[in-house]
């Protein structure tokens, strides 16, 4: 039974998770953490580029850099615990980091795991690793270690001790003269979105409230409007791994791809970290989104959530976006396509400094 919200709009930071805090923060530590590039300046491993791209990268000598990311599954074990299902969260930590690594063209090559628990169960364990095998080979990434922290006065579950957390550090390798940052982008690019296979792995903290708490659903339920699945299995499809399509049009066409987004936490705010160190004003506009999947219509229902607040914190259809010239667009469509990976041009670089993002039913959103 939905619980009605008298019309007041829902937000993520009601949720909470305070989207604005957040980037305040990483001010702060982008702040501090930039006074250590100085120490590797001039010595292998010299730090090339600015704080809060999708990976930081080293020089590693040869023309060839380092890329390195940190990123966890979040809240989604969550949802895992609730069906005592655990053998997906593997995938999507891969792709939280080989998705990422691949934003700055680099090819992603090995991942290290760090598993908080809160009581050793080794069946979970087993299904989790299972998943972290399954994802490094779709992403052709090698597992060289981890860390199993078991934290019983840290880590609390929602069923005594099957709390978790999963996260973990990545690297992969690219040119120096192959780094792609977002510096090419130029007026009437075109913003090419591969398509999602549901939430993925951001936005949980507000889902999981608005299905279990607002709504008081079970993860048993059917999820409303749908051909069977419950809401437990919807929020738990694993996130997509676009390390295959990307790398094949990177290689194909060169220095006509000019930048790449994991559309993660922020969702399509993501886009305005391809304008980091730009002089160039730009803007996205998009013009052609996917109609958005029936999980997020739901959510909406249940939350009251305005169009805006979807659209910066899911990645309502779209999983990644790739922004090249005009005329490799055909190209890169077939490419993806032909990957079996669906692929659309959902708009075009322009001169308005923001992201305009215009929906199917005539809703126009400014980010």
């Amino acid at each position: 039974m939905i619980l009605k919200l008298d019309d007041e709009e829902y937000t993520y930071a009601k949720s909470g998770v305070n989207i604005k805090n957040q980037k305040e923060a990483h001010k702060i530590i982008g702040d501090l953490i930039a006074e250590t590039y100085k120490f590797r300046k001039g010595k292998f491993g010299e730090v090339i580029g600015e704080y809060g791209h999708y990976a930081g990268l080293l020089d590693i000598g040869n023309d060839l850099c380092l890329a390195m990311h940190v990123d966890g599954v979040g809240t989604k074990v969550m949802v895992a615990e609730m069906l005592n299902k655990y053998d997906t969260i593997g995938i999507d930590l891969i792709a939280m980091h080989a998705n990422d690594l691949i934003c700055m063209g680099a090819e992603p090559v090995a991942l290290e795991d760090y598993l908080a628990i809160e009581k050793v169960n080794n069946n979970i364990i087993y299904q989790i690793m299972k998943g972290l095998v399954d994802g490094a080979k779709e992403a052709e990434m090698a597992i060289i270690g981890g860390e199993t922290a078991i934290m019983p006065d840290v880590i609390k579950g929602n069923k005594s001790g099957k709390g978790l957390d999963l996260s973990g550090m990545s690297i992969g390798v690219v040119n120096k003269n192959k780094i792609i940052t977002g510096e090419k982008i130029t007026f009437g690019d075109s913003i090419i979105g591969l398509k999602s296979s549901g939430i993925h792995s951001n936005g949980y903290t507000l889902a999981r409230k608005a299905f279990f708490e607002l709504a008081n659903f079970s993860h048993h339920d059917p999820l409303p409007q749908s051909s069977g699945s419950s809401i437990g299995e919807e929020l738990l499809k694993p996130t997509k791994i676009y390390v295959k399509p990307v790398l094949k049009v990177i290689e194909q066409l060169d220095d006509q791809i000019h930048g790449l987004a994991h559309i993660t936490g922020g969702a399509f705010s993501k886009l305005h970290r391809l304008k980091v160190g730009k002089k160039k004003k730009i803007g996205f506009h998009i013009n052609n989104p996917p109609k958005p999947a029936n999980i997020f219509k739901q959510i909406q229902k249940i939350t009251n959530l305005s169009h805006k607040e979807l659209y910066k914190t899911f990645n309502m259809g779209i999983g990644f976006c790739i922004i090249a010239s005009k005329e490799s667009t055909e190209q890169i469509l077939h490419i993806c396509n032909n990957s079996n990976f669906s692929a659309i041009k959902i708009g075009t670089v322009n001169q308005q400094e923001h992201i305009l993002i215009e929906t199917k039913d005539n809703k126009k959103i400014k980010l």
